[in-house]
């Protein structure tokens, strides 16, 4: 059989069923996410299905009116930004927009699967580093295109994704703070299990070894994206003689918890110490002084995760991966360094 986008189909439904030794009334449940199949029966039919290939016809199966998007957290301020991005389509394409919450930061919970098939929408964008095997597979037979907006910097080949320039980020950065005449600058980036993470350090790493400066390993830290974490690394980094001049935190929620901690060591801002965050959310140009940081196009990034959702494709070509352009921009919080402040000795990068 040939559906109607044109991929040719090896069975039918009716012989999916009778493989599967289930009638085709639960093919039909399997194929639209109903909750009341069994494990194993699901399990048998959804192996048939994609080991026949099947895909379901881009005519005669309505799409609701509404783009998914899926986080495995809501709290974070950078999460309004893609909001605001995936709402700008949604209502250029008079469609609305689902938000869910699931899973951990690497993938969504396997209970999320089930819900979206039933509810259908025109796309799903997720805001994830990885979609498991078996997700995509039922995503694609049901005919549900998908992106992900992709923070972790390490997305599979198969998976359409729209990330930002993070080792550029760090680089810019880095290279602000030694312009200014830092040498005695550390970093809090994000945990140590994401490649976004990874790249912001490495450009902070790559900008000092160009400037011939040392990284000391006790100012090299892993936070959380969090202002707490921002804060507790800050508090042990700020605490003895030899403290950084300056910190380059890997979000501007932890550089907000690095200015917390300089104000209760004592410390002024960007007087005794320059604090340099990363995203750029609205917030940032409001904190006391108003944060220089590295600017990540997240609306932008949101808005050509939908449209990428919305646009036709041909299936037979590599996913798009999108990758956009992040810039530093200079506001209050830093500045050359305090005289008082002792020079660290040049050498090789650790």
């Amino acid at each position: 059989m040939r559906d109607d986008d044109g991929a040719v189909g090896r069975v039918t439904l009716a012989e999916v069923a009778e493989q599967a030794g289930v009638s085709l009334s639960t093919v039909s449940k399997v194929l639209n996410g109903r909750s009341d199949v069994s494990l194993p029966t699901r399990t048998k039919v959804e192996r048939l299905l994609v080991t026949h290939g099947y895909r379901r016809r881009a005519q005669g199966t309505p799409h609701a009116p509404l783009i998914e998007l899926v986080f495995h957290e809501l709290e974070s301020v950078w999460a309004m930004e893609l909001i605001r991005g995936v709402e700008n389509v949604a209502k250029q394409h008079n469609a609305g927009v689902v938000l869910t919450e699931s899973g951990t930061r690497h993938s969504p919970g396997p209970d999320w699967v089930e819900g979206v098939l039933r509810r259908r929408p025109l796309g799903v964008v997720l805001v994830f580093s990885t979609l498991p095997d078996d997700v995509k597979k039922q995503l694609r037979s049901r005919a549900i295109p998908f992106v992900i907006i992709d923070p972790a910097g390490d997305p599979e080949p198969d998976v359409p994704s729209v990330g930002s320039a993070n080792w550029s980020g760090g680089m810019a950065a880095t290279r602000h703070l030694v312009d200014q005449g830092h040498e005695r600058i550390a970093i809090i980036t994000g945990p140590e299990d994401m490649m976004c993470s990874l790249a912001r350090l490495d450009g902070f790493r790559s900008a000092m070894t160009v400037a011939g400066l040392a990284v000391d390993p006790r100012h090299v830290r892993f936070g959380d994206f969090h202002v707490q974490g921002g804060f507790s690394h800050a508090m042990e980094l700020l605490d003895g003689p030899d403290r950084p001049t300056a910190i380059f935190a890997g979000s501007d929620l932890q550089a907000l918890g690095v200015l917390e901690a300089a104000r209760l060591k004592g410390l002024s801002v960007p007087g005794d110490l320059s604090v340099v965050g990363y995203d750029d959310v609205p917030l940032a140009q409001w904190s006391a002084p108003a944060l220089t940081t590295v600017h990540q196009p997240l609306r932008q990034m949101a808005e050509e995760a939908a449209q990428m959702l919305l646009r036709p494709r041909d299936p037979g070509k590599a996913a798009l991966r999108m990758e956009l352009a992040t810039k530093l921009v200079v506001r209050k919080s830093t500045a050359p360094p305090s005289p008082s402040a002792s020079p660290s000795p040049r050498g090789a990068s650790a």
